[in-house]
Order: C-alpha cells, then structure tokens, then sequence
C-alpha cells in the first residue's frame, strides 16, 4: 500500500494580536449617543488597551485606528508574553466571556439628541477597553490570534491521518 502523507503549515504563535470595531456609525449607544464618522480625527496611537476601564489593569496596546463608513476600528495587541493580567484576558476573549469593546473619552464638541444623548462631532480618544458588555452594543472584537485554535486544528488533522494510515494498512 502506499504511504499518504499530509503535511500542514499553522502560525502557532499566540501574540496577542486582536481587531475590533470600537464604535459602530449605524446606531447610538445604550443611553443615545452617536458618534459622528470624523469625530475620531487625531487619536493619538499607540493608544492603552485596558481590562474593563480599569486604569489599573493595562492589558495591551491599540497600535491602529481606521475610521471607516462603517466606525472605527482598531487593531492591537495584548501584551501576553509580558503581562500575567494580558494572559488571563487572552483566555477570555478565546473563551467568548469577554467579547466587546469600549471606548473611554473626552467629548470635545457635541450637540443634544431630541430623544435624548447626543451627537458628538469631535472627541478625544484616552483608552478603549476589553469588556463583557460593552455601552455600545455593536462595539465588538471581531478578530483574536491565538495558537490554542491552531494547535487544536494540528490535532484534529494529525488525528484524521492517523485514521488514513490504519485504514490502509
């Protein structure tokens, strides 16, 4: 019988990198702010990622923003190889507990909503945070490298070879 032999190629490193849409254009948040595209002009990056606002967990950094038709994103890293908080925050967002964005800033120019809240047309941009429920809703992290997904994809096709090569022998 002949030998098959599969081989792979997986980036197995966990670097912590992670993307997220900060804030969505399509709709206000949780108490009817909107934040109008532009408003995010001039953030200052690199930018602290913190653990839920909390000033004393810094878990990563936000190292680009782009302000597209649809709201600002943001790509990052968290610091995993470093911080033993990052590490554990890594495992949460993995996991799906942790799995929003939210923005801390200070409101430069805006003008009130008839309904209530406001529209923001310019702001500072201080931090944006890893959270579970983010203020606003569509404010997500849409993307997270991790090498627990890569090494469990290598065991499942190892595992399927293993089961090519009894089959054939």
């Amino acid at each position: 019988m002949e030998r098959v032999y599969l081989e792979t190629k997986l980036d197995a490193s966990d670097d912590g990198s992670i993307e997220g849409l900060a804030w969505p254009y399509a709709q206000g948040d949780r108490v009817g702010d909107w934040i109008s595209k532009g408003a995010f002009t001039g953030t200052s990056l690199p930018m602290p990622m913190l653990f839920a606002h909390d000033q004393k967990e810094p878990v990563g950094v936000w190292e680009a923003a782009e302000d597209r038709d649809d709201g600002l994103h943001l790509k990052g890293r968290l610091l995993v190889d470093d911080v033993v908080r990052a590490r554990e925050v890594s495992a949460l967002v993995r996991s799906g507990a942790v799995r929003g964005i939210s923005i801390g800033f200070r409101t430069k120019k805006a003008t009130p909503r008839p309904r209530g809240g406001r529209t923001i047309q310019e702001l500072e941009l201080l931090e944006a945070s890893l959270v579970a429920i983010p203020m606003h809703p569509g404010a997500r992290v849409t993307s997270a490298k991790t090498a627990v997904r890569a090494l469990g994809l290598a065991a499942t096709l190892q595992r399927a070879a293993a089961q090519l090569a009894k089959k054939e022998s």
